[in-house]
């Protein structure tokens, strides 16, 4: 029997991870039957794309009670700005319905809580995206620390890296206001501290980090011009912009994808899509977020995290390391092979016990994105868990909770030079203030 799902936010990540392939893949298992979005002209741009849906009812932010009233949906797909999340998911918590929610779930500690609160009161339950755990080579990590080839977890270093390309993305849209995407802290390293509280077992207790601003803002040391308001297409230094250069060229004009919407911007063809524009400047003193951490996490089992991550690189990808008694686990990934400057190896995972020679770990590699894990993400979440796997694999509420609360102490440890208490940013009383 299908079940019925609503889309609250027909963004890029909408139509590619979960719209195209509930009408190709699922569609024996899935009926779209409401689509809910700020932006009418995103209404279009998704049924010019997928003309299945011509027939699929259309409603605006304020309109979820009368689309679950028009609609009957059984589960609502959150997929729009971060900081929308927590409207709709509590609003579909409080009408009984199921959830699955983009990362992160929402943008503050506050409001996790809220969220975990209405889902305990409710029949509806919450699933975070967290396509990361599906990638085949952070299943085989799983796999391994089960396998007690490390034997008790003492301490993970994580450093990951994000190139110039990516990194300055973020400073160009939305991401770049912490009251809209909680921060990078929470927006990106969700993902990462997740990837950790999953790979070890074990929960965060407190935080304590350094971060900054060192690369983008008015201050950016490689700012051609102190002046707010500029955009990529229509700037008159990008020439002399190293961000722009490296990714263009003088005589091509600037094609800034906005990976919202799949559109790009182009002067007035931009107005109708709420005047979201995906090439505003990275040197803009609008920005009020850090584009470098450095973390240390402490675990209710007693292992450690040392964890960075800096968002302008010459190269993008990650390297780990996880340490126990008995043994250590390495793997480095590049990713996007296309703009790293040198050859890319195929990622691989080492394992050494502490007495012991070296074994070298092949895993076989998986088509789609996030590493190959989306695919299997959507199986799990439209056909049910792998009743094969040993192991549980889908994220809940609690799972997007302590990822986001991680993140929130870190940029508050970071403001408030303190170690900052998982349980102090999850608490129902915090308050869900935003740092400038």
């Amino acid at each position: 029997m299908k079940k019925k799902y609503a889309i609250c936010g027909v963004s890029n990540r909408s139509m590619k991870m979960f719209i195209g392939p509930m009408l190709k893949t699922f569609s024996t298992q899935t009926e779209i039957v409401g689509l809910l979005d700020i932006d009418p002209r995103r209404f279009e741009v998704c049924k010019e794309k997928f003309p299945q849906l011509n027939d699929v009812k259309e409603y605006g932010p304020d309109q979820f009670d009368l689309l679950v009233k028009q609609t009957k949906p059984d589960v609502i797909i959150v997929t729009g700005r971060d900081d929308t999340h927590v409207t709709y998911i509590l609003q579909a918590l409080e009408h009984g319905l199921d959830v699955i929610t983009e990362k992160p779930m929402a943008t503050t500690g506050a409001d996790c809580r809220r969220i975990l609160d209405a889902e305990q009161r409710s029949k509806g339950k919450v699933t975070v995206a967290f396509n990361y755990r599906y990638a085949p080579i952070h299943s085989r990590i799983k796999e391994l620390v089960l396998e007690g080839k490390v034997g008790r977890v003492t301490s993970v270093d994580l450093n990951w890296y994000i190139d110039t390309y990516h990194g300055a993305s973020y400073f160009k849209r939305w991401n770049r206001n912490r009251e809209h995407s909680g921060g990078l802290s929470i927006h990106k390293s969700s993902h990462h501290f997740d990837l950790v509280n999953w790979w070890i077992g074990q929960q965060p207790v407190q935080v304590f980090a350094f971060g900054a601003l060192n690369y983008y803002g008015p201050e950016g040391p490689l700012n051609p011009k102190k002046e707010d308001g500029r955009h990529c297409e229509t700037c008159t230094v990008k020439p002399d912009c190293s961000y722009f250069m490296r990714w263009s060229t003088r005589s091509r004009e600037v094609t800034v994808k906005d990976d919202h919407l799949g559109a790009v911007s182009s002067g007035l063809a931009v107005a109708p899509y709420s005047e979201y524009r995906p090439d505003a400047c990275i040197y803009d003193s609008a920005i009020n977020i850090e584009d470098t951490y450095s973390v240390n996490v402490k675990y209710d089992g007693g292992a450690l995290l040392s964890y960075s991550v800096n968002f302008s690189l010459p190269y993008e990808g990650y390297r780990l390391a996880i340490n126990g008694t008995k043994g250590r686990i390495e793997t480095t990934e590049f990713h996007s092979a296309s703009r790293v400057p040198f050859p890319v190896p195929v990622q691989t995972i080492d394992y050494f016990p502490l007495f012991g020679s070296k074994e070298t770990i092949h895993v076989v590699h998986r088509e789609g994105g996030h590493g190959g894990g989306d695919p299997v993400l959507l199986e799990d979440i439209f056909l049910g868990p792998d009743p094969g796997r040993a192991y549980p694999i889908l994220s809940g509420s609690q799972d997007g909770a302590y990822s986001i609360g991680t993140g929130e102490a870190v940029w508050r440890s970071v403001k408030e030079n303190r170690p900052i208490r998982i349980d102090e940013v999850l608490r129902a009383d915090t308050a869900a203030t935003t740092a400038t």
